[in-house]
């Protein structure tokens, strides 16, 4: 199975631990991925044998709820652009005085309306942002009426397609600001994209806010000297955390600048208001740092 699979497929995996979704979803998912039942029904047996033995299971506490962090969003509008395999497609946000501009890389459900409204939040602060679609050479995320399919196709995709496709991305941003810089900003899967762009070498970014995504194994970060880097890390996602020291070993050995937060007591994808570990205190606070580091790096 590739780096990619195996994450996908954890992901699957800590859900049903986490009892977001019933076993016979978790089956299906993991079938969808490739995972038979010979190796899934043992790693959820795991599961249950842990939560056994755990007397206080590790869960973030439920605040209570106040909303998407960040302003209200201005409008997207679906766009279409020139990647290296045809057409790809978008949500465009612009910003009325825009202070430099971002790619929004999405979740392994693909391009959702949450993942839209964060570009239109980045534009109603002042960076035009474009929320890229990366199923769009399998007609877009909105062909998929089943999320867990469209995760099967991420899956099945060639990981250098969304590297390029993500640089296709940064050509587009560049052409409809000129004369500003370019950020990247993603979530879970997105957020490992944005490392693996950082990876591939990318230096014509000037700011990275990867939020609770993987590190790839071994990679380098130095053809992207010029990204300041903004890691945004959840205390209770052991599974990411796994690939936080190699991040900032590699951002270290590369010499950029970077800083690396962990937010206390959340678990992975707290920033995502539409989901069930959404945690509004620090989802606030990790919208007001990024923005931050944005006014700080983009211009």
């Amino acid at each position: 199975m590739s780096e990619l699979g195996e994450y996908l497929s954890s992901e699957v995996v800590v859900d049903y631990a986490d009892g977001l979704i019933s076993r016979r979803e978790a089956l299906r998912r993991l079938g969808l991925l490739g995972v038979g039942a010979a190796v899934a029904v043992p790693l959820l047996a795991a599961c249950e044998a842990q939560r056994d033995t755990t007397t206080t299971p590790q869960t973030a506490p439920t605040p209570a709820v106040t909303g998407p962090a960040g302003p209200s969003p201005l409008p997207t509008e679906p766009i279409t652009f020139p990647g290296p395999n045809g057409q790809l497609q978008g949500r465009w946000a612009a910003a009325a005085t825009p202070k430099g501009s971002v790619l929004v890389v999405h979740e392994n459900k693909g391009l959702t309306d949450h993942i839209a409204s964060i570009a239109g939040r980045l534009a109603a602060a002042g960076w035009s942002a474009l929320a890229i679609d990366l199923l769009s050479e399998e007609g877009g995320t909105a062909t998929f009426a089943d999320p867990a399919q469209a995760t099967a196709a991420l899956n099945a995709a060639p990981p250098p397609r969304f590297i390029a496709d993500l640089k296709a991305g940064v050509d587009e941003l560049l052409r409809r600001n000129p004369g500003h810089t370019v950020g990247a900003m993603g979530f879970c899967f997105g957020g490992g994209m944005v490392w693996s762009l950082l990876a591939a070498g990318e230096p014509r970014l000037r700011a990275a806010v990867p939020f609770y995504g993987p590190f790839p194994a071994g990679a380098s970060v130095s053809g992207s000297p010029d990204a300041a880097v903004l890691g945004v890390y959840a205390q209770l996602d052991d599974r990411v955390n796994a690939t936080r020291d190699a991040a900032r070993d590699a951002l270290s050995k590369a010499g950029l600048t970077f800083e690396i937060v962990t937010y206390p007591d959340v678990n992975h994808a707290f920033f995502n208001d539409t989901g069930q570990r959404y945690n509004a205190p620090a989802a606030a606070q990790a919208w007001a740092k990024l923005t931050d580091w944005f006014t700080q790096y983009l211009t």
